[in-house]
Parts: structure tokens; sequence; C-alpha cells
């Protein structure tokens, strides 16, 4: 009988024992038999480790690590990925807040190993209580690598999901120093970017990952100051020259800037700490664009009938518009 390849199963925890449990069940639940199980423990202050701890005392495929010191959560990942198997032919994060469906490994490596040419695997997924990552054509299980990221990056549909979506080949793991880019909060998908440029993207058509929305967690953060909106235009900038053309950058480009001063415009109405600002004024200049706020400005007057027609203080809104006015003018005349 031939061996199944080796699938290593990493979770990178930080105070995650709300859910741990729950996603290291779901990793023993899998009909895929032939994996291990690397739980990374980032100095948690809770019984996180004590629940890990629990279950590798009764299954050996499962081994702890801890931190020396507390990292970001990015140089956690790559901790993980580090301490796979040399013998793993996948790899297979699984966040402690979310869970696998029993067939994930199974269907996944199956794909894999039906077609040498799959760098990374996806598939639907439960986020939260709607099914995600949907748009490619059923049922074909692959599709070029490059055409699929050209397609992203030109508006099409993003199957790649969160770490927990996908399976990727460990070779394509192993051929980077740091598999996430420890400067890129969504180095998720840029790495996905980076593995397509040299192979093919595989498709389950089933759902087989739940993603948990959690408030206070990385993710919570990131949808709620939007920090989509810059990581879109730095992926462009990065991966923008390897699958477009110049004249699709700049379209691609020109749609992206008016999209992100549309949210900031709206964001103005909503009354935005300042926290928030200094955030996208920085994102915007490290891009090298600057935020423009007569645009802004001009965006948010167009929105204002509609916000002025809801309930609360229209003045409120008005003299935010005009502080933020007056403040652009001092600027320009101090210049």
């Amino acid at each position: 009988m031939t061996m199944q390849p080796l699938v290593s199963v990493l979770t990178p925890v930080y105070n995650g024992e709300a859910h741990l449990a729950e996603c290291i069940e779901s990793v023993l639940a899998q009909t895929y038999p032939h994996w291990e199980y690397i739980i990374v423990d980032n100095r948690s202050t809770d019984r996180s480790r004590e629940i890990a701890e629990r279950y590798a005392e009764k299954d050996s495929r499962i081994r702890i690590h801890t931190n020396e010191t507390f990292v970001d959560v990015l140089r956690n990942h790559n901790i993980a990925f580090r301490l796979m198997s040399p013998a793993s032919a996948y790899c297979k994060v699984v966040q402690a807040d979310d869970w696998i469906f029993p067939e994930c490994l199974e269907r996944m490596v199956a794909v894999a190993e039906a077609h040498p040419t799959v760098g990374i695997v996806g598939a639907y997924r439960l986020d939260a209580d709607r099914v995600g990552c949907d748009g490619l054509p059923y049922p074909s299980p692959v599709t070029s690598g490059r055409e699929h990221c050209r397609s992203t990056l030109l508006g099409g549909p993003g199957v790649f999901g969160s770490p927990t979506s996908t399976l990727i080949r460990a070779d394509l793991v192993r051929g980077r120093e740091a598999f996430f880019d420890e400067s890129d909060i969504h180095a998720d998908t840029a790495a996905c970017f980076e593995a397509l440029k040299t192979s093919d993207l595989g498709f389950v058509h089933q759902v087989l990952t739940f993603t948990r929305r959690r408030e206070g967690s990385q993710t919570s953060v990131e949808e709620g100051r939007n920090s989509y909106l810059p990581g879109a235009l730095r992926h462009l900038a990065k991966f923008g020259p390897v699958y477009l053309t110049a004249a699709e950058r700049a379209l691609v480009e020109t749609s992206a800037l008016r999209e992100y001063h549309r949210f900031l415009a709206r964001s103005l109405l909503e009354g935005r700490d300042r926290a928030f600002w200094a955030y996208h004024r920085r994102e915007l200049a490290d891009l090298g664009y600057g935020l423009s706020w007569p645009r802004v400005l001009r965006m948010a007057l167009g929105y204002l009938p509609k916000a002025l027609a809801r309930p609360g203080d229209a003045r409120r809104l008005v003299g935010r518009l005009a502080r933020r006015a007056r403040r652009w003018i001092s600027r320009r005349r101090a210049d």
C-alpha cells in the first residue's frame, strides 16, 4: 500500500482558549489520517497551552511549541511554518478561532495529488453565516494560477479567503525564508499571489472550512479600519507588473483610488476618530499617494443629502466638513 503524503497542520494561537478545543477537535475528526499537528503558543496568558497539552497527551501526532517571547501575529505564523516536518508534502493552517470539516484534508490532498502543477488548493468556506470563496467555474478542479491572479487583480472573484481556507504544497513554503511577509498585514493573500507565479490553483467545490467572526480579533480590527483598501493597492504595486499590462494596472489603480476616497468620504460623515485618520494618512503616504482632502470633501458633500436624511445631528455633520476644509486651507497657505 502506498503511503499517503504527510500534511502538516499548523495552529498559531494567542489567548485562544474560547475556541481552541473546537479547532483541535476538528483536526482530530479528519477522515484523512496521515497528518502531524503543530500548535504554536505565542506566550498565551489564558488556558490555551493547557488545552493544547491535554490533547497532545492523548495523540502523539500533536506537538506543542511555546515561543520564548511574544511576537506579532505574522511572525507567529512564520515560526509555525518553520516547524513543519521535512517529510511533509502539504501544509494546512487552521486558525485557533476556526475549524475544518471532516473531509477537508482528504478532499484538498486528493486534488493536489491528482494535479502536480497545483501549488495551492482552496474550497468554499463558511464565513460566519454565509458561504464565501465562490466564483470559480464548476466543476473544474484546476485553474491557471497566473490567470486567476490576473482575474483577481482586475476585480474578479477572490477565492484565497483566510489562511484556514487553503492547503499549500510544502515545497512552496520551504522555498522562502519567511513565507508570510511580516510587513504586510494581508500577507496570506500576498503569499498566494507569490506562489501562483509558478503553480496552478486547485479548488474543491465543497464547503470545507469555517471562519469565525469574533469581536476583537485581528480580522475584525482590519475590517473596522478597512485595511483591505491600502492592501489592495500594495498588492497591485507588487504583483501588477507580474500579472497585468501597464494599461490594466493604470485602470485598476484609478478605480482603487476612487473607491478608497469614497470610503474615506463616508468615514468623514461617520465621525471616525484620529487614530483612523492617522492610519490612512500613513498608509497612503507609504504607498506614494497622500490623502487628498479636496477629493474627500467633494465626495462627502455628495453623500451629505443622504446623511442628513438619516436621524442624527445635521449641524454636527456640516461642522465636521467645515473644520476639515479649514484645516486643508490652512495647510495650503502654510505651504
